[in-house]
């Protein structure tokens, strides 16, 4: 049933906290007069059961009033404007004529039978016909107290009609002599709460007490505005509830606004900058934000829209969730966006000139084949500056491995100090995007992507001196933490030989199937050009062995050896052409020269099932709420928390003696300043899931705050 809020509720409570046990009756029968079945009642109120017990205190003028009241809760749930806003008053009941017309028909029926008026209703309305017409037929004494009980009735119904318009409604009853209090009752209280007084609600709700408190009020999810949480207001203290043996009618919650329950903390782990960007500790850093996100490709929301039968349909239009999105970049204004799941028109049309807009310079890459969407890495032009750009294609045609269409982005970015801070230097920075494939059953395909995106990454970063600059790895990596795949990027080494393909992300259990592809070394076909070190082969090492190179002193060699003095067999004699014979000069070797034994090539161990890397990255996130007890989730795929996108970036290694199969890292050249929080799985759910009104992705975003070494010249 629809609740909208009232101030006059607990007024009204009051009220019904005064009225007697009589008189509690027939304002309840006003509002619900049809009986079990009627619809009109809400489901699972057994109204015969909670009002016969006191149908046999109804006065001779019950039938009457009640009769009147089911006319007056007609009126009152009809559109008309003269009962919207309040409750309908009764009239005056029968004359004595029409009773005692009544009660000769009665007998003439025959004092088994009752009016059809009367049968024909719910044994409710029995009830109260038959009670009404027996005290009929008492004495005129006991009439006469009867009516003069019934008055009250009338009184009450009465003054609840007129109180609507009092400043403090019902006030006026505390003062009525012989009123009853109303005894504890068994079972849910019901009590009437009239509705707004716009059209949209003309009508009456009757709720139990139970409901107020846990019903929630509907709105418009597409009116939600981006916004800072507001500052907490201190709680008044709650007014004594004078009255016992009965529960408190609690006002309807306010329903709490989006930005209030995914409110997300900046944790901060350094010094607070200068205005410059440059750390204002004893060793200046160069410092930058980096936002990692998942956007959900329009695409993609109409192809699988089974997974957002949650979500409100305007929620899920691009306009609307495009608006979101910006207002997020603007809010947040990070230095370099890692955006993923871009769809390529909205790219061109919407995204890029909004970002060219706010000072970022972006650079797209479509996945391949006839996919739509693609991702993306801008950076702000004023802090940065390119370098290099490395778009990065899985898929390769004829491995069956790799004949998927997920693609990556690598940047070399040279980070720009302003001028007014002299002759000082910033190594470059390397960021890296991609989006890995979801199939969980996949593991291989997923470990293949990955090496192949650490060999790019290897070879950007690579500096002359054979270390590597500063390094930033963002994506939605579809892997959960602590899954093969997340340990090798952070401890840069994994032995899979023999491990299941699904789990190799963790994702999913299917231990239980009969049939379960594992994992055989080599993992990818030498061809592929990458080593187990997740490096390229570079080109001073053969790809294969048989090649040769040959320089033109070697070629010489030939031209006086026997084999050039023998006429070849079915040769044509051409006089001055084919007829002269060249003359070996002194000392020129007979026999065939022997070719340079080719440089060695490096020995790789391709069959040894591990594979690593050395560019030492760790996760800006720690994947756990230390204050909540819960771990942390980056999206909700059918309403199930997991964490599939990270944000890895390099540190020094240290020693670990306790656990070695976890390697600890500490600050190095990059070092991390701060994170924004992310939330557990309990707090997206009472936001609905993901998406919802106030965040437009499935994913939720990341963002971090970096610093580097600054270097003087």
């Amino acid at each position: 049933m629809l609740s909208v809020p009232f101030p006059g509720l607990l007024p009204a409570a009051d009220h019904l906290a005064r009225l007697s046990p009589r008189s509690t009756l027939l304002f309840c029968v006003m509002m619900y007069p049809a009986g079990p079945g009627s619809g009109d009642s809400p489901e699972g109120f057994p109204e015969q059961q909670r009002l016969q017990p006191q149908i046999g205190d109804c006065t001779a003028r019950t039938l009457d009033a009640f009769f009147t009241c089911r006319k007056n809760a007609l009126l009152a749930k009809s559109s008309s404007p003269q009962v919207e806003g309040g409750f309908a008053m009764a009239p005056r009941g029968l004359d004595q004529e029409e009773r005692e017309g009544l009660l000769h028909q009665w007998r003439e029926e025959g004092a088994s039978r009752l009016p059809t008026s009367v049968n024909e209703g719910p044994p409710l309305e029995k009830g109260l016909a038959s009670g009404s017409l027996a005290l009929l037929m008492a004495s005129p004494e006991e009439q006469r107290d009867a009516a003069s009980e019934d008055k009250w009735s009338n009184v009450q119904l009465s003054d609840l009609r007129a109180t609507e318009t009092l400043e403090e409604p019902f006030s006026d009853l505390a003062g009525i002599p012989g009123e009853e209090q109303l005894e504890g009752v068994d079972g849910t209280v019901w009590t009437a709460v009239p509705m707004q007084a716009g059209p949209q609600f003309a009508d009456c709700a009757v709720l139990p007490v139970g409901t107020l408190t846990t019903e929630r009020w509907e709105e418009d999810p597409a009116v939600v505005a981006w916004s800072i949480a507001p500052e907490s207001v201190p709680e008044e203290e709650a007014p004594v509830w004078p009255f016992e043996g009965l529960g408190q009618l609690q006002p309807p919650p306010v329903e709490i606004p989006y930005h209030e329950i995914l409110w997300r903390e900046w944790e901060d782990l350094s010094v607070q900058p200068d205005p410059q960007g440059l750390d204002s500790g004893e060793v200046p850093q160069f410092q930058f934000t980096v936002m990692s996100y998942n956007i959900l490709a329009q695409d993609l929301v109409q192809q699988s829209s089974e997974l957002y039968l949650h979500c409100h349909p305007d929620i899920l239009n691009w306009n609307y969730r495009f608006s979101n999105l910006v207002q997020e970049f603007q809010h947040w204004d990070p230095d370099i966006l890692c955006l993923q799941e871009v769809q390529e028109d909205h790219y061109w049309e919407q995204l890029e000139p909004t970002l060219r807009m706010m000072g970022f310079t972006c650079f797209y890459k479509r996945r391949t084949g006839c996919k739509t969407d693609g991702c993306a890495v801008c950076y702000k032009h004023s802090r940065f500056r390119l370098l290099c750009a490395s778009p990065v294609e899985y898929f390769r045609p004829g491995l069956e491995l790799l004949n998927r269409d997920n693609v990556g982005l690598v940047l070399l970015l040279q980070p720009l100090v302003p001028e007014s801070l002299g002759q000082i230097t910033v190594g470059p920075l390397c960021v890296a995007n991609t989006h890995v494939l979801y199939n969980p059953r996949r593991g291989d395909v997923k470990l293949a992507q990955v090496a192949i995106l650490l060999a790019e990454v290897d070879k950007v970063a690579r500096l002359a001196d054979g270390s590597y600059c500063p390094i930033i790895l963002c994506g939605d990596l579809n892997s959960v933490p602590d899954s093969p795949l997340y340990n090798f990027i952070r401890n840069g080494q994994l032995q899979y030989q023999g491990m299941p393909a699904w789990k190799v992300s963790g994702q999913e259990d299917f231990s239980h199937q009969l049939y379960q592809r594992k994992l055989l070394t080599p993992l990818w076909p030498s061809s592929l050009g990458i080593t187990d070190s997740c490096q390229y082969v570079t080109p001073c090492h053969p790809k294969r062995s048989e090649r040769r190179k040959y320089g033109r002193d070697f070629l010489l060699r030939f031209r006086f050896c026997d084999s050039a003095f023998q006429r070849p067999m079915g040769l044509v004699l051409i006089e001055g052409v084919t007829d002269a014979r060249p003359e070996r000069p002194a000392g020129w070797s007979q026999s065939l020269p022997e070719a340079d034994p080719p440089d060695p090539e490096p020995f790789f161990p391709r069959a040894s099932g591990t594979i690593q890397h050395s560019l030492n990255l760790t996760s800006v996130y720690s994947h756990f709420l230390p204050q909540q007890g819960r771990p942390e989730v980056t999206t909700m795929p059918l309403g199930l928390g997991a964490t599939v996108d990270y944000i890895f970036f390099s540190a020094e290694p240290c020693e670990n003696g306790h656990r070695a199969s976890r390697r600890l890292y500490r600050d190095g050249a990059l070092k991390l300043l701060g994170r924004l929080s992310l939330l557990s799985e309990d707090v997206l759910w009472a936001a609905n899931g993901l998406p919802n009104p106030f965040c437009s992705s499935d994913h939720l975003c990341l963002l971090a705050s970096f610093g580097m070494e600054v270097t003087a010249p």
